[in-house]
């Protein structure tokens, strides 16, 4: 896999949030040929198409409305690609716990045919498949204590979740993704190809349309510059590391180039301790930043939550180089700058169509 040989890239889910900012990445190389894969159900994800279709190296992007449920309409997709990006998910732990089958049915079968596709492509694909924190369970083993308005680890040194954590699916969420998560690196181990799992914390910067399910931080910082209430769940102490899609990108880049080192590997994924923060520390933050007012409700801890979460990204770091850079000062900003970027287009729509309106 010579970095000059012609890459065809394919992104399942690729109009979403971190498809799309992958697919910007990867058209700034001339070499690279991008297909994105996409049913389109995610609200708002058309306008992360039309962005990239605007782009330089646009010509190189190609877009391709499919279901992964769909086995036949993926292994077409995936026909000729060098590499897989497989992102397409049912993404939700609430509507798994709603919807169990549908769950199933897109995040385990569905990655089963995206694993089978790139199985029977001759060229034998690079694939790397986004995980998630929650195949670890709620992490009852984790002693924790409470420090101001946070919890953490009671443990000395304590650096985070390693790989080697014990495995523990709860909720239907996280046994369909565990299930494809282990699926995917038993198909390295089987039949030899090269897969890499990200178990993933939040993921958070621009292009994201977050909601109380998937994407909190944007979530957040949304609903305040609304005023729209927002649902605690739980004492709000609980604690999350986020990452800067980008860094999570790099991450990806580096894990595709030491693909040597990194085939059949799982990694955990996320901030660290140093871009650590609980919920309540983060609205704070943001409402600091906004200069608006928090309108919050409390309510239960949903089943299954972890109280605290915590990548320790060392394996990632000693095989590929990777660190993360951007803060998380820096990621609210870049949220908070795409949220004035499509206000500001969404007002200037709405100008123009007030004047069409006027003028007939």
């Amino acid at each position: 896999m010579q970095e000059q040989m012609e890459r065809m890239v394919l992104i399942t889910g690729g109009a979403g949030f971190i498809g799309s900012n992958l697919a910007e990445r990867l058209l700034k190389d001339r070499k690279t040929h991008v297909r994105i894969f996409d049913n389109f159900s995610r609200r708002g994800v058309e306008r992360n198409v039309e962005w990239l279709r605007g782009m330089a190296g646009a010509n190189r992007l190609e877009i391709v409305r499919g279901d992964v449920r769909d086995a036949r309409a993926v292994r077409q997709a995936a026909s000729g690609v060098t590499e897989i990006y497989h992102f397409a998910a049912q993404v939700a732990v609430t509507t798994s716990v709603d919807d169990p089958v549908t769950d199933f049915e897109v995040n385990a079968h569905g990655t089963l045919n995206v694993l089978e596709a790139a199985r029977t492509n001759r060229k034998r694909p690079f694939m790397l498949f986004t995980s998630t924190n929650k195949v670890y369970g709620s992490l009852q083993s984790v002693a924790l204590s409470v420090e101001g308005t946070h919890y953490c680890a009671s443990a000395r040194n304590f650096q985070g979740v390693r790989e080697d954590t014990p495995l523990d699916f709860h909720s239907p969420y996280g046994c369909s993704k565990g299930a494809a998560d282990q699926y995917v690196r038993d198909y390295a181990r089987i039949y030899d190809l090269p897969t890499v799992v990200f178990r993933m914390s939040c993921i958070a910067g621009p292009r994201q349309f977050g909601n109380e399910d998937q994407g909190w931080v944007a979530h957040f910082l949304y609903s305040i510059l609304s005023g729209r209430p927002i649902t605690i769940y739980g004492d709000g102490y609980q604690v999350r590391d986020v990452l800067h899609v980008h860094d999570l990108i790099d991450g990806m880049g580096l894990a595709r180039r030491n693909y040597l080192r990194t085939r059949g590997q799982v990694y955990n994924l996320g901030g660290g301790l140093d871009r650590s923060v609980s919920v309540i520390e983060l609205l704070r933050q943001i409402e600091r930043r906004t200069r608006r007012r928090l309108n919050l409700d409390y309510s239960a801890a949903r089943p299954g939550d972890q109280p605290w979460y915590v990548a320790d990204t060392t394996k990632l770091e000693t095989d590929t180089g990777w660190r993360a850079r951007r803060s998380l000062e820096q990621i609210l900003e870049t949220i908070h700058g795409f949220w004035k970027e499509t206000h500001s287009e969404a007002a200037i729509r709405q100008d123009a169509k007030i004047f069409a309106q006027e003028v007939a």
